[in-house]
């Protein structure tokens, strides 16, 4: 029977997108690292709890399939801000990577500050006797 539910999971994970503009915040990459971890010997994994386990996949097939949209259509696709999905998308993107290169522009301003030390601004110690 685990069989069956490794090989629904995978099935899931194959049509779940993936985005590659959402580096280390894509659903569908972290779905596919939790499925690899959950079957780790595949079909000869062994469930702890098979209904739990039913029930995730339910979950998550509900959420694909965009049960949830079809079933509580919105009005308008839009935000309170007037913006539009695609006008969102693309801020989102553009400023995951400007929060990117301000990460690493901290990163580098921190490994000078501390590296970079002069002999004059280290007191020299005297030698033991």
């Amino acid at each position: 029977m685990s069989a069956t539910r490794y090989r629904r999971f995978l099935k899931l994970c194959e049509e779940w997108p993936r985005y590659e503009s959402k580096k280390g915040q894509d659903l569908g990459t972290f779905l596919r690292q939790r499925v690899a971890a959950a079957f780790r010997e595949g079909e000869n994994t062994q469930i702890s709890d098979p209904e739990k386990c039913d029930q995730m996949y339910e979950s998550l097939a509900r959420i694909n399939s965009n049960f949830y949209r079809q079933r509580f259509p919105r009005l308008r696709d839009t935000s309170f801000t007037g913006i539009t999905v695609e006008e969102c998308k693309v801020f989102l993107t553009d400023n995951t990577q400007c929060m990117d290169e301000e990460k690493k522009g901290l990163w580098k301003t921190l490994m000078k500050r501390f590296t970079s030390k002069s002999p004059e601004d280290s007191p020299e110690k005297a030698p033991e006797k």
